[in-house]
């Protein structure tokens, strides 16, 4: 008996759909980085336009760029987490409900390993200031007066 006959029931085989959302999830997660770092750029330029009393169109696109920016970081910490937890947490639309269930699973059991509790807390934390910031910033009346 070989080496390699005894390691290979060991290896895990995904689906070609799943190694795919995985390789997509890699990508993205690749450009956290830069998408924070945008999002970083957009706030400081709503910042100083709000310390100088802009109004009117400048300052909602200002607004609108920054929950763009957030948006894209954010997307790219959720795929970062995901890529974290492992290509057991992936489901296709073509698997059963089994399937689906044990993915959930592996995805509750993921979130507890100390690699990806980081990254649920960077999903947090963004997640938390997009919604801080599109509920306190409105550039416009919610109704006409």
């Amino acid at each position: 008996m070989s080496l390699r006959s005894i390691a290979m029931p060991l290896i895990r085989r995904v689906g070609k759909d799943v190694a795919e959302q995985y390789e997509a999830d890699e990508r993205l997660a690749a450009d956290y980085d830069a998408r924070l770092a945008a999002a970083g750029e957009a706030e400081r330029a709503l910042r100083g336009a709000q310390g100088a009393d802009a109004h009117g169109t400048g300052l909602h696109e200002l607004t609108i760029a920054f929950d763009k920016a957030l948006t894209e970081a954010l997307a790219a910490a959720e795929a970062a987490e995901r890529v974290a937890m492992g290509p057991k947490v992936y489901v296709s639309d073509a698997q059963d409900a089994a399937a689906r269930r044990a993915a959930e699973i592996a995805r509750r059991k993921a979130k507890a390993r100390p690699s990806v509790r980081p990254w649920t807390d960077e999903v947090d934390r963004l997640r938390t200031a997009r919604e801080a910031h599109r509920l306190s910033f409105r550039t416009r009346p919610a109704a006409a007066v």
